[in-house]
């Protein structure tokens, strides 16, 4: 939560809870009005994407480089590839609460990608890749609740069988389909002088 009322966004990977009546920074001096820094501004939008995709910062930079690298625009690969990972997918899918649980059901080998046990979060799903819990997996507490009240609407980039509790990716997805307000050009421009 504490987070959360920094950056003053609700991100759904991170928590389900939100922001609530205190809207402002945490702290002594959170209510009182700042003004806020070129620097700041930048440097809260990156926040954002390495809190709700709960990544380090030397993950989030090796993929800025990928995602620079490309012939796409720098800011949109990125945001596909963020979305793109295995953590991300099992909770859009609904499968897990939040990025942080998703990434302990694929820690724990509860999570099968085209059939087979993996265990690494930063895996890319590919269109085509069919995604599901195990048995023991799809008895978890967590993994029951979420299925039944998924945290948020599953996005058109994958299509979801309740019969058979299987997410289908349909296609890659786009920049614009991130849960969460982000202005990504700050993100490329906070890390073009750093890297």
């Amino acid at each position: 939560m504490k987070v959360l009322r920094a950056l003053g966004v609700e991100l759904p990977g991170l928590s389900r809870k939100p922001i609530g009546e205190r809207n402002y920074p945490p702290g002594q001096h959170g209510q009182k009005t700042r003004r806020k820094s070129d620097f700041g501004v930048k440097l809260i939008e990156k926040q954002k994407l390495r809190f709700n995709y709960g990544l380090s910062e030397g993950q989030i930079q090796r993929l800025f480089r990928e995602a620079k690298m490309s012939k796409a625009p720098t800011g949109e690969k990125l945001l596909e590839l963020l979305e793109r990972r295995l953590d991300n997918f099992v909770f859009r899918a609904g499968f897990a609460p939040t990025t942080v649980a998703a990434r302990q059901l694929v820690r724990h080998k509860h999570v099968l990608v085209n059939g087979r046990a993996v265990n690494i979060p930063s895996i890319r799903v590919q269109p085509g890749d069919t995604v599901t819990l195990t048995e023991k997996g799809r008895r978890i507490p967590i993994a029951v609740e979420s299925l039944t009240e998924p945290s948020l609407t599953r996005p058109e980039w994958l299509s979801f069988d309740p019969t058979t509790v299987t997410a289908t990716v349909t296609r890659l997805p786009g920049g614009d389909e991130v849960p969460f307000p982000i202005e990504v050009q700050h993100v490329v421009e906070y890390y073009a002088v750093r890297i």
